[in-house]
């Protein structure tokens, strides 16, 4: 014989696995800690500041 389940519990239970597949993908997409996005802002800043110390004048 079969196994009874409840379909109740069985639809939470899928439901979860998509939510934390989703939750796995978007940290992988998004994921960043805080010093790792204060460090590449930081390094923008600072090639910003050299592209614009580079640039000539035309006067």
């Amino acid at each position: 014989m079969a196994d009874i389940i409840n379909l109740r519990q069985a639809r939470k239970a899928h439901k979860r696995r998509q939510g934390e597949a989703l939750a796995a993908a978007n940290r992988a997409k998004f994921g960043q800690t805080k010093s790792q996005r204060t460090l590449h802002s930081a390094e923008a800043l600072r090639e910003g500041r050299v592209v614009d110390g580079a640039e000539l004048d035309n006067d």
